[in-house]
């Protein structure tokens, strides 16, 4: 069995909500200024917003919103002074709907200057140059509303190949997340046609995913509550139907109202996609908030995992990298390309390498089990809650903490070891 691999993910990464479907228009000043700014409006945060970017700051928003309506965000880039700033404003103010957000980027530091740009109802001041995050997050901070509960995270799964046994890791890896980690879950199987979600939780539901993908107008936070199937106190279920009555030619947005519900009602969503390039796949993959892609160690799966890998990263510069494991490794007699060949051709280190266990992993399928509720203490279970701990960016709280003794305890082993030599 190959040695596993275990990375500490970047737990501290930002969590900025999507902006809604809004309208967004950027007045500049400086073309760099106006480069963030488009660079921002490719982000995947950004996805729903119509932008539009433009230069002749203030001045030109004036002189266009005479004869134009005012979109519901503003963006205004200023180099002036104190005084030229809310002059701007006052003029903007004659011709700007009451209802428009307005954000301006300025230069001046000065608290004074802030409470009057407050005071006149400017929603936002950024000063210096900005970076991509800061407008994302700037245009997201206008419409999160005060108190509201996280935008749930969603985990993408994918296997790079047929066969590599993605769908059984995304399993998995649920399960630990809500279990041993203790995070609301659910798991969407993606896989209309041939999903086996149902199959590995010994679930049997007569609605699930298809019928929310299927009448996207009946979406609502009661309806797809109907549609999750209990796995546990912390894990629910969206099967798939594993029927062929329907084909899945769907829309690239077709899971768009579904995932923007459960994004607001659970922490934590995994999506065990089908390996197929469609439109919607690549959608979900790339608006995802973490990605994970399951390869087996031969050729195919790692030129596909490449091809996956730099689609993604370029796809998504502001994101995390999208990570990878390597699952079925060490199948007597079959030849395998390293994980350090991998590593190398990838430009990254698989976060996990799973030995092939075909007795373990078939008779959990079989019975319808994770592996932690058949073989609870063996090492691939532990491998699963290690993963969900790296992906997730938290502690593992069922690990004792140090007691008193805890900084004597490299002492004691160095002891124990004199002890047995002698």
């Amino acid at each position: 069995m190959a040695d596993d691999v275990i990375q500490v993910a970047d737990g501290g990464a930002e969590q900025i909500a999507p902006v809604p479907r809004i309208s967004l228009q950027a007045f500049c000043e400086t073309p760099e200024l106006a480069s963030v700014i488009a660079d921002a409006a490719e982000d995947r945060g950004m996805d729903k917003a119509h932008v539009r970017v433009q230069m002749g700051g203030a001045p030109g928003a004036v002189e266009a919103y005479r004869s134009a309506p005012t979109p519901n965000v503003v963006i205004l880039e200023t180099v002036g002074r104190k005084g030229e700033i809310v002059g701007h404003l006052d003029e903007l103010a004659e011709v700007c709907d009451a209802t428009t957000k307005v954000i301006v980027i300025g230069q001046v530091n000065d608290i004074v200057l802030y409470r009057e740009l407050m005071a006149r109802g400017v929603s936002e001041y950024l000063i210096g140059a900005p970076g991509v995050l800061d407008i994302i997050r700037a245009v997201s901070g206008l419409y999160a509303s005060e108190g509201a509960k996280p935008v749930g995270r969603t985990l993408a799964v994918i296997g790079a190949k047929g066969g590599v046994g993605a769908s059984t890791v995304a399993h998995n890896l649920a399960w630990a997340i809500s279990r041993d980690i203790g995070v609301d879950t659910c798991i969407a199987d993606m896989d209309l046609a041939f999903g086996t979600g149902g199959l590995d939780f010994n679930q049997d539901p007569p609605q699930g995913i298809a019928d929310a993908v299927f009448s996207p107008d009946r979406v609502d936070t009661a309806f797809v509550d109907r549609l999750l199937s209990r796995c546990s106190d912390k894990l629910s279920l969206l099967a798939a139907p594993a029927t062929l009555e329907r084909v899945s030619d769907l829309g690239p947005e077709a899971f768009d109202p579904l995932f923007d519900i459960l994004k607001a009602s659970v922490p934590s969503i995994v999506m065990d996609l089908p390996h197929a390039w469609t439109g919607w796949t690549r959608r979900c993959l790339i608006t995802a908030d973490d990605i994970l892609v399951v390869a087996a160690p031969d050729l195919a799966n790692l030129r596909n995992a490449k091809n996956l890998m730099d689609l993604l990263r370029a796809s998504r510069p502001n994101d995390t990298p999208p990570r990878y494991i390597l699952n079925q490794a060490g199948l007597a007699k079959r030849p395998e390309i390293k994980p350090a060949d991998f590593a190398k051709a990838l430009e990254a280190e698989p976060i996990a390498v799973i030995g092939f266990e075909p007795q373990l992993f078939g008779t959990a399928a079989n019975n319808g089990q994770m592996i932690a509720e058949m073989e609870p203490g063996h090492r691939v279970a532990q491998q699963f809650t290690d993963l969900g701990l790296a992906l997730t960016g938290r502690h593992d709280t069922r690990r004792a903490r140090p007691g008193l003794l805890g900084p004597l305890s490299p002492l004691l082993e160095k002891l124990t070891q004199l002890r047995k030599k002698a």
